[in-house]
């Protein structure tokens, strides 16, 4: 049965002009979230969570000391902001509101293969000087050179076109070795993680009646315990860089893929003319695509989350539910309101009215602004329905008081002019 497609985040007529999406996977504040194959990303940069921890809080320091504005995209995928404007956040709202995960999902195993590929020539780089003591061999020599003069894989979390020159060639000395050694897969075959997934997906295949088991979530819970980084089983053979590249053409770009992104006829011509026919697995063979998908969502949806985010506290359901509680709330307001008057009630009685006013006009403001002024000055943020963060970006929280205090005011200059009406004009007993 064809899978759902995820809505285009984008116009196909706009696409000439890309931003080099490059992005680190992992979410730090969460890694007991993140499913199986998003550890494989996870386990060659931290050992622990505590250090993940540590780490994330450090370098989020450094940012928040600098920053003065709204993040970008490109801090938001590098894990340089704080909730309520981190990757975390970004992932539900792709999820929940855009309803457009399918393409941070393909940015997500994107930078899990260009990890893959960093893992893999760093190992490589080891073996080579452990193995092959003897470098007067012609080859021995170029591979050596051309491995102590690569580096690592730049950090992929911005566009290539603000790479200095050095970056670029080290990216591309990369992706020229790897296709290069297309067919040399025979590194560590015993412990390959991709040997053990292929094994495992060929028997769950058969579990299944030959359909394809689905695949875990990003958000997924239940996800399998992580092991040390450095232990035997995290080895990545050449097998693995290939099976990851297959399984990003054949989930994501082929049309009538199982969660197939949008994209130009081109690219995914390109693409799977690359891999299938060149045979070709390296970090630049998705560069096109990733720049795409960066363009299209700084542009369709990162706008919307920073308004939702910086500029508000709530989520849909929640506008929705004081949308509902405002108007019963007012409704009955007036209702009360009107037979005190033509009952001609004494002042003191109408001093009830304060109740159902105060909560219909404060819940139709928070509606109006999406933000939730009390939350707010708590210092809380909604990202998903009755769920709640604390605010850690300094920016983003001062931006949240000035406006929860602006809609206190609101709320209070108009509950007051009200209840002053109601409380005060002359009755009429009919």
């Amino acid at each position: 049965m064809k899978s759902k497609r995820s809505r285009p985040l984008h116009n196909k007529q706009n696409h000439q002009n890309h931003q080099n999406p490059n992005v680190r996977i992992f979410y730090d504040f969460y890694p007991h979230l993140i499913p199986g194959p998003f550890h494989r990303i996870l386990r060659p940069f931290h050992t622990g969570l505590n250090y993940v921890r540590f780490s994330m809080q450090n370098s989020t320091m450094q940012f928040e000391a600098q920053r003065n504005h709204l993040p970008s995209l490109y801090e938001v995928l590098a894990r340089k902001t704080a909730a309520p404007v981190d990757l975390y956040c970004f992932y539900i709202y792709m999820r929940d509101q855009q309803r457009s995960v399918d393409y941070l999902d393909f940015w997500l195993d994107v930078a899990q293969h260009t990890s893959l590929c960093r893992h893999f020539v760093r190992e490589l780089r080891r073996s080579i000087l452990v193995e092959t003591p003897d470098l007067e061999k012609t080859n021995s020599k170029r591979s050596s050179y051309i491995l102590d003069h690569m580096g690592g894989v730049n950090d992929p979390a911005g566009p290539s076109t603000d790479l200095n020159d050095e970056e670029k060639i080290k990216d591309q000395n990369l992706s020229a070795y790897l296709r290069e050694n297309t067919g040399a897969s025979n590194h560590s075959p015993q412990s390959s993680l991709g040997s053990q997934q292929s094994a495992l997906r060929a028997s769950g295949d058969r579990a299944f009646g030959g359909e394809r088991p689905p695949r875990p979530s990003f958000m997924s819970r239940n996800s399998p315990t992580s092991t040390n980084s450095d232990s035997p089983a995290h080895t990545v053979a050449r097998a693995d860089i290939r099976a990851s590249a297959e399984k990003i053409l054949y989930t994501y770009i082929l049309p009538g893929s199982e969660r197939e992104v949008v994209l130009p006829q081109g690219i995914v011509q390109g693409i799977t003319t690359a891999i299938e026919e060149e045979g070709r697995d390296d970090p630049e063979l998705f560069d096109t695509a990733k720049d795409y998908t960066f363009q299209a969502m700084e542009r369709d949806a990162f706008p919307g989350f920073l308004r939702s985010k910086a500029l508000g506290n709530l989520v849909p359901p929640s506008l929705f539910l004081r949308l509902v509680l405002g108007l019963i709330a007012m409704f009955a307001g007036f209702w009360a309101a009107f037979i005190f008057i033509f009952l001609d009630a004494p002042k003191h009685q109408r001093c009830w009215l304060i109740l159902p006013f105060t909560v219909g006009v404060y819940s139709l403001a928070s509606q109006q602004y999406s933000i939730d002024p009390i939350v707010a000055l708590l210092g809380y943020s909604e990202y998903t329905f009755f769920n709640f963060s604390r605010i850690r970006e300094p920016y983003v929280r001062k931006l949240l008081n000035k406006r929860a205090l602006m809609v206190l005011l609101v709320t209070i200059a108009v509950g007051v002019c009200v209840l002053v009406f109601f409380i005060f004009v002359p009755g009429k007993r009919l």
